[in-house]
């Protein structure tokens, strides 16, 4: 599976670690390090290093089994009300 944009990707590192998002677009910057942009399932837009980033699917479609919450990290407050809920 290429990296391109569209593609869907797996954080391994930093402090994204274990989202799940597509590509939107990647920024190149020589002699620095190369910044990622990727949207995850609910919206929400984050940005990380290109070392940190796994490509995991073609397309929106992964081809591994995701972990629990398919990668979608939940904000403080969400993730209380679930811890609360059990």
């Amino acid at each position: 599976v290429k990296f391109e944009a569209g593609n869907t990707v797996m954080i391994k590192g930093g402090n994204n670690m274990g989202r799940v998002g597509v590509i939107m677009h990647r920024e190149r910057h020589p002699g620095s390090f190369e910044i990622v942009h990727i949207k995850d399932a609910v919206g929400h837009t984050f940005s990380t290093r290109l070392t940190n980033v796994f490509v995991v699917g073609k397309g929106t479609k992964p081809w591994i089994s995701l972990p629990k919450g398919n990668g979608i990290k939940l904000s403080i407050v969400e993730d209380r009300n679930a811890k609360m809920s059990k």
